[in-house]
C-alpha cells in the first residue's frame, strides 16, 4: 500500500503537468495527499517542516541563476547579438545546411547561459527562414531545436551554465567542468546521432516530395513568435559589418572565460570559507566554499555577460529595455518556483514509507552507484517532465547514499555529477515537459506532428548517459 500511494502521488503530479496545470500549485497538494494516505497527522508538519525547507533551500541556492540566465539571455536577443550569430553561421556553414546552422546555433547560445526557453523564441524566426529556403518540412523544426539546446550543452558538455550542471555542484563539492572528457564523450555522441537522424528524416521526405508546407504547399497554422526575419542579404564584406559580428560572440565566451576564471578564483579569495562569527553574526553560521563555488561563478559570469550584451547595442537595447527584462523575470521566477515546488514534492516523497521500498528495490537491481544513479534521476525526471526537478528529487532523496557509495566503490565525484546530469536530461522531455510544450507552440505545431522527433533526441540523450557509463568503466577516463 505505501508503494501505491508513492506511484499516486507521482501519477498525478504528471498527469497535472501534462494537462497544463502549474506544479507551483498542485506538486504541494500531490504530496500532501501521499501524506494525508499514509498518516493522516504528518500532513501540516510535512508541509511546513519538509516541503517548504526544502522548496525554499533550492530557492535560495538556484534563483540567482534562474534570474541572471533569464535576463542575459533576453538581452542577447533584444540586442541583436542572436541575430549577428545567425548570419554569421550561415555564412559560414551555408544556407543548403539548415538543420546544422540550427543546431550550432542553438547550442551556442545554450552553452553561453541563455535560457532553454528563451533560445526556442530566438531561433525559431532563423530556423523558419533557412527551412522554408531549403524546403524541409517545418515538422522538423523542434527536433532540430530540441537537438540543439535541450540536449549536449543543457547537461552533458563541461562548463555549461545551464541549471541541470549547476544543481549537482553543491551535492557532489564539485564545479561546471566535471568529468570533461565524459562530458565531451557524451556531447559527441548525441550531437552525431542526432545529425544523422535528422538529415535521413530530411532526405525521406524530399524523396516523399513533402516540403516546408507539407505535401500540398498549404501553410501550418500561425505560430506564436514570428516567422519573419530578414536573412536574404548577401554575406557582408563591410569591415564594420564582419567586425560587428565577431563582437556579437564576446558576451558569450566571456561568459564561458569568466566562469572558469571565478570557479579557480573563488577558493583562493576565501581560503578558509568565510565564518560569520567573525563578525559577531553567528547565527549565520560559516559558509562551505566547496559548496557553493560552482553556483557563484556562474552568477558572476552571467553578470558579466549581461553587461557586455547591453555594451553591444545600447540603443537597440533600452527601447524595450523595461517589457524586455519584465518578462524575463516573470519567466526566471516562474520557472525557478516550478523547480522549487517539485524539489519540495521529493523531499516529501523521500522521506514516506513507499519510497524507501522503491529505494531499496532500485539499489538491489542495480549495485553500481553510478547505473543507479542514472536510472532513479532518468525515472523520476521523466515522471516530473522536468530535469532539474527530477534530478532535485532524486539527489534530496538519495544524495547522501550517493556519496557514501561512490566513496566505497572509489569513483570520483565528478563523474557522478557528469552521469546525475546527464541523466536528468534524458526522459525529462516527455510530452508533457514544460519546454517541449513552448517549443510545439513556438512554433505553432502539434504533439503529433513533431514530437515523434523530439522522442528521437530523448532516446539518445538516454542512451548517451549510459555509453558514457560505459566508457567509464572500460577505461577509467573522467
Amino acid at each position: 500500500m505505501d508503494l501505491v500511494i508513492i506511484i499516486l502521488a507521482l501519477g498525478l503530479l504528471m498527469l497535472i503537468a501534462y494537462r497544463g496545470f502549474s506544479v507551483i500549485l498542485f506538486a504541494p497538494l500531490c504530496a500532501l495527499l501521499a501524506v494525508i494516505l499514509t498518516e493522516p497527522s504528518y500532513a501540516l508538519p510535512f508541509f511546513s517542516n519538509i516541503f517548504m525547507e526544502k522548496m525554499v533551500g533550492f530557492i535560495k541556492n538556484y534563483f540567482p541563476v534562474f534570474l541572471l540566465g533569464a535576463v542575459f539571455g533576453k538581452l542577447v536577443e533584444m540586442s541583436g547579438i542572436a541575430e549577428s550569430i545567425a548570419k554569421t553561421i550561415i555564412n559560414l556553414v551555408g544556407r543548403k545546411r539548415a538543420i546544422l546552422a540550427i543546431v550550432l546555433m542553438c547550442a551556442i547560445l545554450t552553452y553561453s547561459g541563455v535560457s532553454l526557453f528563451v533560445v526556442a523564441f530566438a531561433v525559431y524566426p532563423f530556423a523558419a527562414n533557412l527551412f522554408r529556403e531549403a524546403n524541409i518540412p517545418k515538422r522538423l523544426i523542434p527536433g532540430t531545436i530540441a537537438l540543439g539546446a535541450l540536449s549536449f550543452t543543457m547537461d552533458a558538455m563541461p562548463g555549461t551554465p545551464q541549471i541541470q550542471n549547476v544543481i549537482p555542484t553543491s551535492f557532489f563539492k564539485t564545479d561546471i567542468y566535471a568529468a570533461p572528457i565524459l562530458g565531451i564523450i557524451g556531447s559527441l555522441f548525441v550531437l552525431c546521432l542526432g545529425l544523422l537522424y535528422l538529415e535521413r528524416r530530411r532526405k525521406k521526405a524530399q524523396i516523399a516530395g513533402e516540403g516546408y508546407f507539407g505535401f500540398n504547399g498549404t501553410r501550418e497554422e500561425t505560430a506564436v513568435a514570428a516567422e519573419t526575419v530578414n536573412m536574404s542579404a548577401a554575406p557582408s564584406t563591410n569591415p564594420a559589418s564582419i567586425g560587428r559580428q565577431v563582437l556579437a560572440f564576446v558576451p558569450l565566451i566571456l561568459v564561458g572565460v569568466a566562469n572558469k576564471f571565478f570557479t579557480i578564483s573563488i577558493p583562493k579569495w576565501y581560503p578558509e570559507g568565510f565564518d560569520f562569527s567573525k563578525l559577531g553574526l553567528e547565527a549565520f553560521g560559516k559558509v562551505d566554499l566547496a559548496t557553493v563555488t560552482g553556483i557563484w561563478s556562474v552568477e558572476l559570469a552571467l553578470v558579466l555577460g549581461i553587461l557586455t550584451a547591453l555594451a553591444y547595442d545600447w540603443k537597440r537595447v533600452t527601447s524595450g529595455f523595461q517589457q524586455g527584462i519584465n518578462a524575463s523575470i516573470g519567466g526566471a521566477l516562474l520557472a525557478a518556483m516550478n523547480t522549487g515546488s517539485e524539489y519540495g514534492f521529493g523531499g516529501v516523497i523521500a522521506f514516506l514509507p513507499g519510497f524507501a521500498t522503491v529505494r531499496d528495490s532500485i539499489s538491489h537491481t542495480f549495485t553500481n552507484p553510478l547505473i543507479n544513479g542514472a536510472v532513479t534521476t532518468n525515472v523520476l525526471a521523466g515522471i516530473t517532465g522536468s530535469a532539474s526537478g527530477g534530478m532535485g528529487i532524486a539527489l534530496s532523496a538519495m544524495g547522501d547514499k550517493y556519496i557514501q557509495a561512490i566513496t566505497q566503490y572509489n569513483i570520483p565525484p565528478e563523474v557522478m555529477h557528469r552521469v546525475v546530469a546527464m541523466a536528468s536530461g534524458g526522459m525529462d522531455s516527455l510530452p508533457h515537459n514544460g519546454a517541449v510544450i513552448t517549443l510545439l507552440a513556438v512554433t505553432g505545431l502539434t504533439h503529433k506532428q513533431a514530437y515523434g522527433d523530439i522522442f528521437a533526441v530523448t532516446i539518445f540523450k538516454t542512451l548517451a548517459c549510459f555509453f558514457v557509463i560505459l566508457v567509464y568503466s572500460l577505461t577509467g577516463l573522467v
